[in-house]
This record gives C-alpha cells, structure tokens and sequence, in this order.
C-alpha cells in the first residue's frame, strides 16, 4: 500500500508543495495518453480514512477507481489533467508523448508545486526538482491519487469514443489490445483515434486496405 514517506521526506526539506503526477494509456492502441498531478495537503497524517481508497489503479476495480477519484477531487489542494492525442503520439512517440501529458498536467495546478514526484519515467529535462519513482502509484499517495484520477478520466473519454466511432467496443477494451479490438480493426480498418505508429494498427491498416 502507498504511504506519505515519499513527501514527508520532500516536506522536510521546506519545500511546500509537492505534487504526484502519473499517466494512463501508454498501451493501448486507440485514444490520447492522460497524465493527472494532484498535491495533497501537506498536513496529512496518513491515516485519513479516505486515503485507504488509492493504489495504483491498476490493481482496482472500476468502481474503487472511481470512488479513489471522486476522494482526490474532493480533498486534494489542486489537481490538474493533461492529454496528449493520437496524432502527437505517432509523431512525438509515445515515452516523450507521456512525459508531455505529465507536465501539461502539472501546468493545469492553481498551486505551483515545489517538487514533483513521477511515477517512473525516463525524463531528459525538466522545470521542476523531480524524483521518478519505480512502481511509485504503489509507493505514494499523491502518484496513486493521480494514477486514479488519470485513469477515471481517460476510461470516460474512450467511452464517449464509443458513441462517435461505433463498432470498436471502445467502451469495454478501452484501445487496449484485446481480442476483441484486434477483430474490428481487422473489419473496419483503424478509425481517426487509432495510433498509426503502433505496429498492430499499421499492419490492420494495411490489410484492410488490401483488402478495399
């Protein structure tokens, strides 16, 4: 389970506002990549109740997500979100594309932050005192918040995808690389949202075309 170590120890070194920031959406094939960075209160002791609902929202079900979420939006100091889309994602790649979404998020804050506490990733340059932490969405209460916060808001996203580009089954998989998404890109050929650059898409791009 996370804790505050991680920004107890920033904290005492008189910085005053450190900020989790975390993606959602490195994998999957089809919709942006979304970054969250979320400051909590600095004062936290560790043991409010509402802290027990995040961890690294890979490990929760939909619904403790979405609670984990509702729990930032309501006592967390500043959140912010940043979204980086399918186009920028072929163009840029989607390791600098990632990072690009996370320090869009941190520039969505009302609160400038001291320090940033990533979840890992490599980062060639960066504004901020940074700390890039290993499995830290399982380390951290502000990377989990904004682990949560990144993940609730790209799942809504892929779900209103569903309705603009019908067929895809994006409400269910997501763009990750099921099965099911690898059959309709067989049948329909990738849509607007598909990233190109991602071999599993060209090749369907490809077939179907050849198909046409």
């Amino acid at each position: 389970m996370p804790d505050l170590s991680l920004e107890s120890g920033v904290y005492q070194r008189g910085i005053q506002f450190v900020a989790g920031v975390d993606e959602a959406g490195r994998g999957p094939l089809a919709g942006p990549v979304v970054a969250a960075a979320v400051i909590l209160p600095p004062d936290l002791t560790g043991s409010e109740t509402w802290l027990q609902l995040l961890d690294d929202s890979k490990k929760l079900s939909q619904a403790r997500r979405e609670r984990a979420a509702d729990a930032v939006y309501e006592n967390a100091l500043a959140f912010g979100v940043g979204m980086v889309g399918p186009e920028d994602i072929d163009r840029m790649g989607i390791g600098h594309a990632a990072l690009a979404a996370m320090m869009l998020a941190v520039g969505q804050l009302n609160l400038e932050p001291g320090h940033l506490l990533l979840d890992f990733i490599y980062v060639r340059e960066c504004a901020y005192t940074y700390d890039t932490i290993v499995k830290g969405d399982s380390r951290s209460y502000s990377i989990a918040a904004a682990s949560n916060v990144a993940k609730v808001t790209r799942d809504k996203l892929m779900v209103e995808a569903e309705d603009t580009y019908p067929g895809y089954n994006f409400a269910q998989h997501k763009g990750y690389p099921t099965k099911a998404h690898f059959e309709s890109l067989r049948e329909l050929g990738p849509c607007p949202i598909h990233r190109r650059s991602f071999s599993p898409v060209a090749q369907a791009q490809m077939l179907f075309a050849s198909e046409v």
